[in-house]
């Protein structure tokens, strides 16, 4: 599960780093968002994966077993985060788009 979780995170990663490399605007929003992604695993994952384990502490219940809840709160406010800032990015890149008549992160067209 360990090793699945990594190369997501790691395919993730690359591609949003190669996305954030690309002229266009909404290509680097979307490698923002697939970087803000495998951080969100990343930190999912330091909190211990763990499968068929009880979600609640009773009694007789090792703690050790158990799955940290707070990398689990700290993923969930990044993902509300996550979206309300690819909202703005996105109501920014349309607001641009109208002003420059072009998509590019420059402001200009590449010339061939």
């Amino acid at each position: 599960m360990e090793l699945i979780l990594a190369l997501g995170i790691g395919v993730m990663t690359g591609s949003g780093v190669w996305l954030i490399l690309r002229p266009r605007t909404y290509q680097v929003i979307v490698g923002l968002s697939l970087l803000s992604y495998a951080v969100n695993l990343f930190i999912f994952g330091v909190g211990g994966v763990k499968s068929n384990a009880a979600a609640i502490l009773k009694e007789g219940v090792d703690p050790t077993t158990l799955t940290d809840p707070v990398p689990q709160a700290l993923v969930l406010t990044a993902i509300v985060i996550g979206f309300a800032t690819t909202a703005l990015f996105l109501v920014v890149l349309l607001a641009s788009r109208g002003l420059t008549g072009t998509d590019h992160v420059d402001g200009r067209e590449q010339s061939r």
